[in-house]
């Protein structure tokens, strides 16, 4: 099942600092095709939260790295 992840998303992702965390997860979730609305309800923040880090505008806060570093690891385990 495709979640969507319009060209513009994927080519803002790979055009991103690949350092970020958020970065990084997005290339994880686009790979594994988690939905950012999964990711979103994961994490308690909203889905345009998750496309501004996998995009590279924003980072998730400090509060949150703990949660989007387990998750990173669950998708690359994944794949």
């Amino acid at each position: 099942m495709s979640h969507g992840y319009s060209v513009r998303l994927i080519e803002q992702n790979r055009n991103a600092d690949k350092q970020l965390l958020g970065v990084r997860l997005g290339r994880a979730c686009i790979k594994s095709n988690t939905s950012v609305t999964k990711v979103s309800e994961l994490l308690g923040v909203s889905r345009q939260t998750v496309y501004n880090w996998f995009s590279g505008v924003s980072n998730p806060q400090n509060v949150l790295v703990d949660a989007v570093t387990k998750l990173l690891a669950t998708l690359s385990r994944n794949n």
